[in-house]
């Protein structure tokens, strides 16, 4: 089956994967756009299951403050290589960890990876951090977050 040039750019951009992983995913897909996306998700999340052995020894600290000022949060994620802790998806992990701790206020790490994510309730905080690993090819990890309210 042939694979046309703008469905791969399509799904590029939906999901930052590979060019040729994308394209096997569509062959898979039989050319099915809905089918491939969750192929793509499906092998990112296999990617992380192989790298969570990993040592992290890099990563940032985020920090959120509420517009009124009466709620902030920190929350440190942790990768391999302060390269990756520089990339744009890892950035934007890292955002949206502190909002979904503004958000569902957990008690610890464990309850923050099996929640819901707010943005996409199809999808647990756990899945969207293994998707970001099988997009950035390194281990993360959420290794602490701090909540402080008025």
């Amino acid at each position: 089956m042939a694979i046309d040039v703008a469905a791969i750019k399509k799904l590029r951009e939906l999901t930052s994967a590979g060019v040729s992983d994308i394209r096997s995913a569509l062959d898979e897909a039989r050319g099915d756009e809905k089918k491939a996306i969750e192929i793509l998700r499906k092998r990112g999340i296999e990617k992380a299951a192989k790298k969570a052995d990993r040592q992290v020894k890099a990563g940032m600290v985020f920090a959120y403050v509420h517009h009124t000022g009466t709620l902030g949060v920190l929350v440190s994620l942790a990768c391999e290589t302060d390269f990756v802790a520089k990339t744009d998806d890892f950035q934007k992990l890292g955002k949206e960890l502190c909002l979904q701790v503004a958000s569902s206020q957990p008690e610890n790490t464990e309850a923050l990876l099996k929640s819901e994510y707010v943005r996409d309730p199809a999808k647990t905080i756990a899945e969207l951090v293994k998707e970001t690993i099988g997009k950035l090819g390194e281990n993360i990890q959420v290794t602490d977050f701090r909540i402080a309210k008025i």
